[in-house]
């Protein structure tokens, strides 16, 4: 007689058994792109439902076995993301149990989360706000009694060449000189109606959209504070895109590209001076990335804490 008891015992699992010609150690085996909700507070106390996509990973250090208990994985997955907000804490029990179900087979867990946190941003000046989409990656390592967590996100802001600007006030002022007799009189109201021309500006520098990408590996007990990163880089460069623009804000905007002239190696070092004072980051890794307008190909430069084996030296991709 059919019932549910007896279907179960007849359900095949074919994992368990090994296939000797293909035996081997795999150095991780799992899932990624998992859809899950996932509940995540900034550092403002506003704990934001987000749409997250994560990756859960076991070695299996076991030859003689075919695979692992990936549905394990995806329920314990489904069960902490859904209900718990995102803390080292909840991680560090979240791989501990990836662990404990394949205590046969697998010493090592990690785990990747990737969502965007909205933050409301302020304009330059006219009282108005917008939204601002911060990527988040959070990955978290367990091996052994090792756990590994870092964090990272993405600023975007404006660069504007420190060359071009010197290049175009040459021209501005060989403009000047030609404009107006050097041995003459200055008259002031014709200067500032040729200041407020086009003759005025015959040139401009060339400026780009910029990315600095960051991963950072808080200190022991420090939150995910990724207002507070993200204020601290925005702030040290000066020039972080708008959302509301009024014209007041984009002529706010335009001083403060002329305020914070910059090639990629000073936004690196203003990241990298501004990082260093955190307590609460105890590594970081700072990739510059200035999407050149005057060059089909980008300007990058990168910066780290300097930590003994940490993110410095460890490759430029």
């Amino acid at each position: 007689m059919y019932n549910e008891q007896n279907t179960a015992r007849l359900l095949p699992d074919v994992a368990v058994h090994a296939q000797p010609h293909l035996a081997g150690e795999l150095d991780w085996v799992g899932m990624n792109e998992i859809e899950v909700p996932v509940h995540f507070d900034a550092g403002d106390g506003d704990v934001q439902r987000a749409s997250a996509r994560v990756g859960a990973f076991v070695n299996l250090r076991r030859p003689d076995k075919r695979g692992i208990h990936m549905s394990r994985l995806y329920l314990m997955v489904e069960q902490a993301l859904s209900a718990q907000t995102l803390s080292a804490g909840m991680l560090r029990e979240l791989l501990e149990g990836f662990l404990e179900s394949h205590k046969e087979l697998s010493d090592r867990a990690c785990l990747s989360i990737r969502f965007e946190h909205l933050v409301r941003r302020p304009a330059l000046r006219s009282g108005n706000s917008g939204w601002r989409a911060y990527p988040v990656c959070i990955e978290a390592s367990l091996v052994g009694d090792r756990f590994l967590l870092e964090f990272g996100t993405e600023v975007v802001y404006s660069s504007t060449c420190p060359a071009s600007a010197a290049l175009a006030r040459q021209l501005i002022q060989d403009q000047f000189a030609r404009d107006f007799d050097a041995d003459g009189p200055l008259d002031h109201a014709a200067v500032l109606a040729w200041l407020g021309s086009e003759k005025g500006i015959v040139a401009t520098p060339h400026a780009q959209r910029s990315v600095a990408r960051l991963r950072v590996r808080p200190a022991e007990g420090a939150a995910f504070d990724l207002i507070r990163l993200v204020d601290r880089v925005e702030q040290a460069l000066g020039t972080p895109v708008q959302t509301a623009v009024k014209r007041e804000d984009e002529q706010a905007f335009a001083l403060a590209n002329g305020g914070n002239l910059m090639f990629c190696e000073d936004a690196a070092r203003r990241i990298q001076k501004a990082l260093d004072a955190d307590a609460g980051i105890g590594d970081f890794h700072v990739r510059v990335e200035h999407q050149e307008s005057l060059h089909p190909h980008d300007a990058v430069a990168y910066a780290s804490k300097g930590v003994e084996g940490g993110y410095a030296g460890k490759g430029c991709a």
